[in-house]
């Protein structure tokens, strides 16, 4: 999924402003400026729109973290450089403090079914036998769920 899609998606799920939004790249020590959130919330295609790098994506992401769940004892996570679905997917169930059970059922809310099996292979190490690539119709209807659950409605964003 584009990194754009999904920061915007989860400013809608959780109704957060352009103030928010910094404070979370700054508890993740990395600053923003309001005109490059800005950029990176508008579509593609709309002037002024600036694609969001992974390593700014995976940087929103841990301060969403400690955001949800508090900072940690010791060193801050580092953001990667380089983020596929998986990695967004394990990042937003760390986030929101979701078991196994809790995904499924989110994924249930936008008629997604999926068996614990399944799901837990999306989590794994890359190198691991049983491990799965997570497509984008996984996490958008991970998003859509969460979508219906934070905001309890199913209208797209």
């Amino acid at each position: 999924m584009v990194n754009n899609d999904v920061l915007r998606r989860v400013r809608y799920i959780f109704d957060f402003n352009d103030s928010k939004m910094i404070a979370i790249y700054g508890l993740a020590d990395h600053h923003v400026s309001r005109e490059e959130v800005s950029a990176w919330l508008k579509k593609e295609g709309d002037e002024g729109y600036e694609d969001c790098s992974d390593l700014l994506m995976a940087a929103f992401l841990n301060g969403l973290i400690v955001d949800k769940r508090g900072a940690k004892d010791g060193q801050k996570p580092v953001a990667e450089k380089r983020l596929t679905n998986n990695m967004i997917f394990m990042k937003l169930k760390i986030a929101l403090s979701l078991k196994a059970e809790d995904v499924m059922a989110i994924l249930e809310l936008a008629d997604f079914k999926i068996s614990k099996h399944e799901l837990s292979a999306f989590f794994r190490k890359t190198d691991h036998k049983h491990y799965r690539e997570c497509k984008d119709q996984i996490l958008r209807n991970f998003l859509k769920g969460l979508q219906i659950k934070y905001r309890n409605t199913s209208d797209e964003s």
